[in-house]
C-alpha cells in the first residue's frame, strides 16, 4: 500500500536524480527514501537519458540493490573523490545539519558525503525541525567489546542510550560488524556541535549520525510540491 509520505519520498527522488549526470560517480546513501531514487537511476540509464554514471553504496543493502537494478558500482577506494553524493536524512535543520543513521550505515554514509564535492540530502517535510534530536535519537556506532561502559559517557551529554535490536531481540550488527546505541535527547540538542565533539573523543565510539555542515542542498517534497532549499 503506498501512503502518501511514499508518494513525497518518490517526488523529492524523482527531483534529485536529475543532478545526477552522464560520466557522474556518485555516493548512493541507504533507508527507504533512497529506494524510489535507485528505481529512478535505474530507468534513466536504461532509456540513456544518462550514461557512463558509476555508483559507490553506503551499505550492502544498497550495493544489492544496484545490482538487481543493474546500476555499475565501484569503491570508495576506487573513487577517493566523488562529483556527489546522494542521501537521505532522519532530521534537518534550517542549516541543512542532520541525523543520519536509523539504517545503520553512518560511519560508510559520512565517509562518503565527505569524499563528495557537493552532498545532498533527500527527504520529505515531515525529516524538517527546528532543532535536532527533537524526534530522531542520534545513532552512535560503537565497538563490540565492552561497548556497556559507554553509557554513563552517553548519560552525560544528556542523552538517554539504548542499545540497538534487531526483531528477535538480538543486537544489531552494523555492516562493519559493530553495534550501534541510539542517543535519545528528551528536548532535543542544544549545541549538537559540542555533541559531536566529545562523541569523536571519545574511544569505543566508531562514528556518530551527526552530519553538520556538510549537506549543501536538501531536496525536500511536501504537499506544495518540491522544494530546493540550499546551506
Amino acid at each position: 500500500m503506498t501512503t502518501d509520505t511514499d508518494l513525497l519520498k518518490r517526488a523529492a527522488a524523482e527531483r534529485a536524480v536529475q543532478l545526477i549526470t552522464s560520466g557522474m560517480v556518485v555516493g548512493l546513501g541507504t533507508g527507504s527514501t533512497m529506494q524510489p531514487l535507485l528505481d529512478a537511476l535505474a530507468q534513466r540509464l536504461r532509456e540513456g537519458a544518462v550514461r557512463n554514471v558509476v555508483a559507490v553504496p553506503t551499505s550492502e543493502a544498497t550495493a544489492q540493490r544496484c545490482r538487481v537494478l543493474g546500476i555499475p558500482q565501484a569503491s570508495l577506494d576506487e573513487y577517493p573523490e566523488l562529483a556527489l553524493a546522494v542521501d537521505g536524512a532522519d532530521e534537518v535543520s534550517p542549516r541543512l545539519d542532520a541525523i543520519k543513521g536509523m539504517g545503520g550505515a553512518m560511519l560508510r554514509e559520512k565517509l562518503v558525503a565527505l569524499a563528495a564535492k557537493r552532498f545532498v540530502i533527500v527527504a520529505d517535510e515531515s525529516k524538517l525541525v527546528r532543532r535536532l534530536g527533537t524526534r530522531a535519537p542520534v545513532p552512535v556506532e560503537v565497538v563490540r567489546f565492552g561497548w556497556s561502559t559507554l553509557v554513563p559517557f552517553f548519560e552525560s551529554l544528556g542523552a538517554e542510550p539504548e542499545l540497538r535490536r534487531g526483531l528477535g531481540g538480538e543486537p544489531f550488527v552494523t555492516d562493519n560488524g559493530n553495534y550501534v546505541v541510539d542517543c535519545r535527547f528528551a528536548r532535543g540538542i542544544a549545541d549538537p556541535a559540542a555533541v559531536a565533539r566529545a562523541l569523536g573523543k571519545r574511544t569505543g565510539v566508531l562514528e556518530d549520525g551527526l552530519f553538520l555542515r556538510i549537506a549543501k542542498l536538501a531536496v525536500v517534497a511536501g504537499r506544495r510540491g518540491v522544494r530546493l532549499l540550499r546551506r
